[in-house]
């Protein structure tokens, strides 16, 4: 009880937050289903594409902060929170440069890959009115990370709750009232990103809680090498993109299979119910990260490896409520989404082969989260590498091309890919040395060169 209070502190208000922001793409999918099944499928394309090119490059660099911020925190080095902050928040700027020139070239590279002119022409108009997200989640990723840090959760449940009592006005406003149709849906997005972001900083700027993520070094000056960070970030956003990919490319390989229009439409519905699966495992995973992190930060290698324990038991009874949600759910779930017949059959038969994934993926989800809290993500890219790309897709392209299973094979790889990847994860985590882990830590959060500590009063003030 000890560990699941502290643990579960950060849980309910990430699950929270989680569910507000999946309402946010369930919202955005409503409304490209009420414009036209051509745009419903063609949104699909580009939330994949951007999801697979953008948001996950984004997501996964920014985890690599993720340890350091947790185990600078649990060290009380405050400064090192500050300075990873401006660090990675330069670094996503900078990356969004080539994400920009590829999203404006969209069009000739899926209709290279086949892909219908009709489906990549909406995803092009899309994506280039999504840019305005993509650079707005440049700013909202390292900055959850720098509030999750430091045990502060609540203020972006807050800030993600207003966000969202203005999305669908906004989105009526766009879609309807103005007619703007695809384009409107990506405008929306964008300023319900936005908005988060403001409120994010109005409470950094007004609140004594929080350290000041803009006082002390400039980011020319860091207070640590750049070297360290980078490290991390590129194995993190391997190990993030890996995995991620693996969903979007199956929402891409869904077009190039026979009635593209229905498998489409239908995959992006199921690719949405998983991320409403998903909210739960990755709240958990993210907790697990920043707990895992603070205490090996404190030099508490015990408390770690009990925390860990504790963790996996409560990803697998999730594991187990997840799939039979999909059981319940599967003949009405469709609905919500489209009345189209073939796409409605389609989805109720591929909804408790998802469930049946997500007996493995939450597990793996939370024991990732436990490998990026102790800094090992060359280990987590490692094993999705060859769960997803060796397992999962030799199992797919039998499955589809052998067997003739069409959309069902795709996510029967995938049931391949959550085993073996649960499997490796789990018996990782099982001969993992925590005394050793803590050793790490320590050396991760080093003062500076100069060992100058001055700057760590200011950060509070």
């Amino acid at each position: 009880m000890e560990e699941l209070i502290p643990l579960g502190k950060i849980i309910f208000p990430l699950v929270l937050s989680g569910l507000i922001v999946y309402s946010k793409s369930l919202i955005s999918m409503f409304f490209l289903g009420q414009i036209g099944k051509i745009e419903l499928a063609g949104g699909s394309l580009a939330m994949g594409f951007a999801n697979i090119t953008g948001y996950s490059v984004m997501k996964g660099l920014a985890t690599g902060m993720e340890p350091i911020c947790g185990q600078a925190f649990g060290a009380k080095k405050w400064t090192v929170l500050s300075q990873t902050f401006k660090q990675t928040l330069s670094l996503l700027l900078l990356g969004s440069i080539p994400i920009i020139v590829l999203w404006l070239n969209m069009e000739p590279i899926l209709l290279s890959l086949g892909q219908k002119n009709t489906l990549t022409s909406v995803g092009k108009v899309f994506l280039i009115y999504s840019i305005p997200e993509l650079v707005a989640q440049a700013l909202l990723s390292p900055l959850r990370i720098f509030l999750r840090a430091q045990n502060l959760n609540l203020p972006f449940t807050l800030s993600a709750t207003l966000a969202m009592l203005l999305h669908i006005p906004i989105n009526y406003f766009l879609v309807i009232y103005l007619d703007l149709g695809v384009k409107g849906v990506a405008l929306a997005s964008a300023c319900n990103t936005l908005n988060i972001n403001l409120a994010l900083l109005v409470y950094l700027f007004y609140t004594e809680r929080a350290i000041k993520p803009w006082d002390g070094q400039m980011v020319t000056k860091c207070y640590r090498d750049w070297e360290s960070l980078v490290s991390l970030m590129i194995p993190s956003a391997a190990s993030v993109c890996l995995e991620w990919w693996w969903y979007e490319i199956m929402v891409v390989a869904s077009g190039l299979i026979k009635n593209p229009e229905t498998n489409t439409a239908a995959m992006g519905i199921l690719i949405q119910t998983t991320a409403l699966l998903y909210v739960f495992p990755h709240s958990l995973s993210t907790s697990l990260s920043t707990r895992i992190g603070q205490e090996l930060g404190a030099q508490e290698p015990v408390h770690a490896k009990q925390i860990t324990i504790i963790g996996l038991i409560i990803a697998m009874v999730g594991g187990l409520l997840a799939f039979a949600f999909t059981i319940v759910v599967k003949d009405i779930w469709g609905k919500l989404y489209t009345q189209e017949p073939q796409v409605l059959a389609l989805t109720s038969v591929v909804l408790p082969l998802l469930g049946f994934c997500e007996l493995g993926n939450c597990p793996q989800t939370a024991a990732c989260g436990i490998l990026i809290g102790s800094a090992r993500p060359k280990m987590g890219a490692r094993i999705n590498f060859y769960s997803f790309y060796l397992v999962g897709s030799l199992v797919a392209y039998f499955a589809v091309s052998k067997f003739k299973m069409g959309v069902l094979g795709l996510w029967v790889g995938l049931a391949a890919a959550q085993a073996t990847c649960t499997c490796m994860m789990i018996w990782t985590l099982v001969f993992t040395d925590w005394k050793h882990q803590a050793r790490r830590a320590k050396e991760l959060t080093q003062a500076t060169r100069d060992h100058n500590n001055d700057l760590e009063a200011e950060l509070l003030s």
